[in-house]
């Protein structure tokens, strides 16, 4: 039973996924420093305040605190982008470029390889 956890544990799949959780907490804490410090900030300066938190809406007797919600939509917009804009864009940039690299290496047909052959025969007759 133990060796079949160690098995387990020791798997690249399992060591990785732990890798990848770690990475993504420490990620994690960088894009929310970027969103609060910097975008948020920026926010701030526009519009005077860098979050909605004080619109409310009276209904009655109760609150509708609109802007807690508009504040955490802010938030997950421009986290969303931070990562798009650091993250996804870039590898797409790099997948491209590495997809044209390929193209250009791609090995020659049958035919062109007769091709080729029969061209290389012709010039030494000649």
């Amino acid at each position: 039973m133990i060796k079949g956890f160690k098995e387990f544990i020791l798997r690249g799949n399992v060591i990785d996924l732990a890798v990848g959780i770690v990475i993504g907490a420490a990620f994690s804490a960088v894009v929310t420093s970027f969103v609060d410090n910097v975008l948020m900030a920026f926010i701030g300066a526009v519009f005077g305040e860098p979050n909605f938190n004080e619109l409310i809406l009276s209904v009655g007797d109760g609150k509708v605190m609109y802007g807690a919600f508009l504040t955490a939509l802010v938030g997950f917009l421009l986290v969303a982008a931070a990562v798009y804009f650091a993250v996804v864009a870039p590898m797409n940039i790099l997948a491209e470029r590495r997809a044209r690299g390929q193209e250009t290496d791609v090995e020659p047909t049958n035919e062109e390889r007769m091709v080729a052959l029969l061209e290389q025969i012709a010039n030494q007759r000649r």
